[in-house]
């Protein structure tokens, strides 16, 4: 490498400077004293751990995504995390192991093969909260509920949320019979809504008509609350695990109208993102402008059952660095006082008190460039009437 290029990063792999290395702190340590105002105990799982850890059970579609390595003393794979999910949920359920619901959350760095989307972070600063041990819509609506603070708090303020429920689909191909081949191709068809790659499939699985008809439908049921009704109609008939995925969808719809009427709620049926990973209600925010999710989350049961307990589970995860891009609130300006480099025993003291008081306080160093500007400091301490006073630069 020539050494004009030694200051540069690998793709997709940056550093964060100030200020926003401060505006990042200072959100994740009002994340996190949100989330425990909620229940949400903090868990910090190891960046790096063996591989099949990491990717036993529906971590497997991490595979990817995850950096792999020889681990030197054991000689065994190793894995840098992709997700820190899979992490927290061995952590309830090998070393918790509670029968009580519990609340976690977590906030770290994870590293990624390839970026998610273009122009994509591979090092996303991910935060997210889990709920294990209840199976109800109660505690999918509070983890909903959750990510919408999230943002809130982060300012961004204009979001609207897809909301889906993955039984609806595996329901319907359960009924056809369809080969885990078939279901992969169809599954990757029905998200680009490609009607005329549907039928060609159809045609070609000499599928029932009806079942044809229903798969093509859930391509255009997305819409606002009224799509439900309309998702009975075409539904009707179905197996009990479609049925019920629907009732499940109507029941959350109704508790969003009364817990978060001010939030803009867009149901889609073919929305399968996590498909692999994700058993029943799906969820995630978006923004204008942005084409994919800046939070996602849902239901995920039963991952614990390969570390030893099985429990429902449901959660959301976001990247820090994508929320305060996207913030809308005013970035306050970093201020300071300075103080002068001088051998004061008063001086000193009233420096120590300031910073136990919170203010930030920089002493010039004796023969420095700069001043209090240039310092970032927007006041001084001058000494008048033989007393250290703050005043306005």
């Amino acid at each position: 490498m020539k050494e004009i290029d030694r200051w540069l990063l690998p793709e997709g792999i940056e550093e964060v400077l100030p200020p926003q290395a401060r505006q990042l702190e200072s959100l994740r340590r009002r994340l996190l004293d949100l989330y425990d105002s909620w229940g949400y105990d903090l868990v910090m799982p190891p960046f790096i751990e063996y591989l099949e850890s990491l990717l036993i059970g529906t971590g497997y579609d991490l595979d990817l995504k995850t950096f792999k390595l020889t681990d030197q003393l054991t000689g065994r794979l190793m894995g840098v995390r992709a997700d820190m999910t899979p992490q927290v949920a061995r952590i309830d359920a090998h070393h918790l192991k509670s029968h009580t619901p519990t609340r976690l959350c977590y906030l770290g760095t994870v590293l990624h093969t390839r970026p998610s989307g273009f122009g994509a972070s591979r090092s996303p600063l991910q935060v997210g909260a889990e709920l294990y041990g209840h199976a109800g819509v109660e505690s999918d609506i509070e983890i909903l509920s959750l990510m919408v603070e999230t943002l809130r708090l982060c300012g961004v303020k204009e979001s609207y949320f897809d909301l889906g429920h993955v039984g609806i689909f595996r329901g319907l191909a359960k009924q056809a019979s369809l080969s885990a081949q078939q279901e992969d191709e169809l599954f990757d068809v029905l998200q680009r809504k490609s009607r005329p790659d549907m039928l060609v499939l159809f045609e070609k699985w000499s599928l029932d008509k009806k079942l044809a008809e229903k798969f093509l439908g859930l391509s255009e049921l997305n819409g606002d609350v009224t799509i439900l009704g309309e998702a009975g109609k075409l539904l009707k008939g179905s197996g009990k695990s479609v049925l019920d995925a629907l009732a499940y969808l109507e029941s959350m719809a109704g508790m969003i109208s009364q817990r978060l009427p001010d939030v803009t709620v867009h149901f889609d049926l073919a929305e399968l993102r996590g498909y692999n990973y994700h058993t029943g209600a799906v969820f995630a925010a978006f923004v204008p402008g942005r084409g994919s999710a800046v939070a996602q989350g849902g239901r995920y049961d039963d991952i614990g059952e390969v570390f030893g307990q099985a429990r429902p589970a449901t959660g959301f995860s976001t990247d820090l660095k994508t929320l305060l891009s996207l913030s809308e609130t005013q970035k306050a300006s970093v201020s300071g006082i300075f103080a002068p480099s001088e051998q004061d025993d008063v001086l000193v003291k009233q420096v120590l008190e300031l910073r136990q008081q919170g203010e930030r306080v920089v002493v010039a160093l004796p023969g420095q460039q700069g001043g209090a500007v240039e310092m970032g400091c927007d006041r001084q301490l001058l000494k008048k009437n033989n007393q250290w006073q703050v005043e306005p630069v």
